[in-house]
């Protein structure tokens, strides 16, 4: 296995990518007369955590002549807007439920999109292009330098509020709730949707195991395996996994909207569902908000 990120490269990836991604915004909010954190990273240029991974990961080691990848969305639209801003030529590989939405941003960046059946089919496909001399195959989460971009999310949310004891995030493959625990040094506590649970499979067997992937969500936490690199970090973290239903996450989604105007996609209220059902105990709680590529049509 490829060696584990640590601290120390996510503090060098925040310092790489500097000058490339947007520093976010933390809120303070009151839900049901209890505090709440939220970490606004749907605000990231992309409108997902996903551009800090994806630019960090093509910063790292020898400059590519092209790069590879497959993604639902929006570490496809991260990866297309980070090598276009590098100046690099870029396929993203999809599989057939990625939304159109995500697609029509992806193909903006200038990144060449391929369509596949389904998510392993579009992930083979990305790595075998990846074995060609002089390509880059940037993996959505399984990744060392893609987990330290993610943790620099941590590192502003310590930075910002370090009363901070938890923080609730939405798992697909995992790179974000591993790059936190990097980051943070805090208590994760990992929030899937029940058919999107690839993490809470992993812990459950020991291991990585394939799942099924049906869910609201899955556009965004789609992966149908954890990966190994981020299974690693998150069992040595003690990462706590928990599972909401798309009915919980939708409405979470609403109240998001509806009492602090913050329009995510469904991927970003997984961990508020949680949150919002007090069943996990914390005193000063942060909710990451991951993303805001959905569509949102005026009246």
């Amino acid at each position: 296995m490829t060696r584990l990120p640590t601290p120390a490269d996510v503090a060098s990836a925040a310092e790489r990518i500097a000058p490339y991604v947007r520093r976010t915004p933390m809120l303070r909010v009151a839900v049901d007369g209890r505090p709440l954190w939220l970490k606004l990273e749907q605000l990231q240029l992309t409108g997902s955590f996903k551009l800090r991974g994806a630019t960090n990961a093509l910063l790292t080691g020898d400059r590519p002549a092209r790069v590879a990848t497959v993604s639902g969305g929006n570490h496809g639209f991260a990866v297309g807007t980070a090598a276009r801003l590098l100046d690099l030529p870029t396929r993203v590989h999809v599989p057939s439920y990625a939304a159109e939405s995500k697609i029509r941003r992806i193909k903006e960046t200038g990144a060449e999109v391929v369509h596949h059946q389904t998510y392993p089919e579009a992930n083979e496909a990305a790595r075998l292009e990846g074995e060609q001399p002089g390509t880059r195959f940037v993996s959505a989460y399984d990744d060392p330098a893609v987990i330290a971009g993610q943790g620099t999310v941590g590192l502003e949310v310590v930075a910002d509020a370090p009363e901070v004891d938890a923080v609730f995030v939405a798992v697909g493959g995992g790179g974000l709730a591993a790059g936190l625990a990097l980051g943070t040094g805090r208590r994760i506590v990992a929030v899937e949707p029940r058919g999107c649970d690839c993490l809470h499979a992993a812990l459950r067997a020991g291991e990585p195991v394939d799942t099924e992937v049906d869910s609201v969500a899955m556009s965004a936490l789609g992966a149908a395996r954890a990966g190994e690199l981020t299974f690693a970090v998150l069992r040595a973290a003690g990462v706590e996994s928990h599972l909401v239903t798309d009915a919980e996450l939708l409405a979470a989604r609403d109240r998001l909207w509806e009492e602090f105007r913050l329009a995510v996609e469904p991927a970003a209220a997984v961990p508020f569902a949680l949150w919002l059902k007090d069943e996990v105990p914390a005193e000063q709680a942060c909710v990451v908000v991951c993303g805001a590529n959905t569509d949102w049509l005026p009246e």
